[in-house]
């Protein structure tokens, strides 16, 4: 009789676990992806730093630093922190308030079944309406780059061990607001407890800026006219690229939610989305509108605005930053000239720090040759097209959130090295804080000096800014959808 029941309850319990399994190999497997969909993650250049700093980017090849090289010297270009929407968003978002308040009353009029409205629509008004001005860095935005001059100091305490002077550590930025804050934020983390001033020991620096309209080194695409004809004739052909997607998207959102949304609505709530879940960290309304593929379609759909207006779409993007791939390699020469000539410590430049745009990060990146896909490296070279990202769910290198969240940053760190060594000086390449490969040099983070300045700089450097930017060119045709835009889909 023991015998019998210990059987049933073993095939009982062995009747449960299957059931339990098949029941679980039967769900959906979308749900479960979209539960580790983090949206966030996904907000093109409107990402926060710290959602994407420790996210792996390409595969990369070890690091090959020799025995007992020591970093002597460190560029910096970075882009400003988080920030709150311009004064032309900011309109942008009392408009969708207005817009919202007509679909429902359209909604209302045509007697529509409205349980299907989100319930945060009914007398939803912008976060940031009565703001009259807008583009300062937030609470957030001062605080990712104060933790970063933090970090930076304890990751490089070679560099970082002399007192305080303003030509040993130099800390430039844009005459932008957002960014001179931005870099008033680093310098306080980077010198914290260095000082006398409060009980937090703080010590004054200096941020130095150039004139806006002649910053060809931070603010390079302000000054180069025919940068600004090219965006002006490619603009519209870039949005009738993405008006696919984005039709797409409004049909199933009409049809999920029974309102008459245009396309300007959905463009208008992604924006909101992105904003919502940068800057209020809030990912329950307008992002809950899309599901985790129209978020990808979306994101891909800015990240190919980005592409062609300020990456590898066009040479032009990133050439016009000559002035500041000149300026980080001649602050690298004067430092080994320093080391080679036995300057004593605090008589030389150890820093060269630099806070300024996306529209600076993005295209130093590129004459890095940072997020290419396969011979792409090659191609730029030879100056050939390059194919458009890949369109989800296909992967891709080129994403604004990792190439250029805010607080994005590279970092170039100069090793001196042991005479018995295979060079006695190298460059590696830090992207977000983190090792990124370099295709020109084997697809490793670090490159002999010499190397660097022979694949990756010496073919840049053939270009001249003035004449990239201000010669009479003609007027630059737009790109052709069906044959440059044709591999989008």
């Amino acid at each position: 009789m023991k015998m019998a029941m210990a059987t049933l309850l073993l095939l009982l319990l062995l009747s449960f676990f299957f059931n339990g399994l098949l029941l679980l190999l039967s769900a959906p497997i979308h749900s479960y992806a979209e539960e580790a969909f983090d949206v966030r993650q996904n907000l093109c250049t409107v990402t926060r730093y710290d959602v994407v700093k420790d996210i792996p980017g390409n595969v990369l090849l070890p690091s090959s630093i020799p025995d007992q090289c020591t970093p002597i010297h460190l560029n910096i270009v970075a882009r400003h922190g988080t920030r709150s929407p311009t004064k032309k968003k900011i309109k942008e978002l009392n408009d969708l308030a207005t817009r919202i308040e007509v679909l429902l009353q359209d909604a209302k009029e045509q007697k529509l079944a409205l349980q299907k409205v989100p319930a945060w629509f009914w007398g939803w008004k912008s976060p940031w309406k009565g703001k009259l001005t807008g583009g300062e860095l937030v609470r957030g935005g001062e605080e990712e780059q104060y933790n970063l001059g933090i970090r930076t100091r304890d990751k490089f305490p070679r560099i970082f061990n002399e007192d305080y002077h303003p030509d040993v550590y130099t800390i430039k930025a844009t005459q932008i607001p957002r960014a001179s804050a931005s870099a008033v934020a680093f310098g306080m983390g980077l010198f914290s407890g260095r000082g006398n001033l409060g009980p937090g020991r703080d010590r004054a620096f200096a941020v130095t800026s150039e004139s806006r309209a002649s910053d060809i080194v931070l603010r390079f695409h302000d000054c180069c006219q025919n940068y600004k004809a090219y965006r002006k004739v490619q603009e519209p052909t870039v949005h009738k690229l993405k008006e696919p997607v984005l039709d797409e998207i409004t049909n199933a959102l009409r049809k999920r939610y029974e309102l008459n949304f245009t396309r300007q609505d959905i463009s208008s709530l992604w924006y909101l989305c992105k904003q919502e879940a940068s800057l209020l960290s809030m990912t329950d309304q307008a992002c809950a509108l899309f599901t985790p593929s129209e978020v990808s379609l979306l994101e891909w759909t800015d990240d190919l605005e980005l592409f062609v207006l300020k990456g590898y779409g066009n040479a032009l993007n990133y050439r016009m930053g000559v002035p500041l791939l000149e300026d980080v390699v001649q602050s690298m020469e004067q430092a080994i000239m320093a080391k080679e000539e036995g300057l004593a410590p605090g008589t030389y430049e150890k820093a060269r720090m630099r806070f300024a745009h996306a529209e600076t990060l993005l295209p130093f990146s590129c004459l890095l040759g940072l997020f290419l896909e396969g011979s792409d490296f090659e191609k730029i070279q030879k100056e050939q097209p390059l194919e458009l990202p890949s369109k989800p769910p296909q992967r891709r290198n080129w994403r604004g959130s990792v190439v250029a969240p805010f607080a994005g940053n590279n970092m170039l760190v100069l090793y001196s090295c042991p005479d018995n060594s295979s060079s006695k000086y190298f460059v590696q390449v830090l992207h977000n804080e983190q090792p990124v490969p370099m295709p020109g040099c084997d697809n490793s983070d670090v490159c002999p000096f010499e190397v660097f300045k022979e694949r990756i700089v010496a073919p840049h450097l053939k270009h001249n800014y003035n004449t990239l930017c201000n010669l009479k060119v003609e007027e630059p045709e737009p790109m052709s959808l069906t044959t440059k835009f044709s591999d989008a889909g």
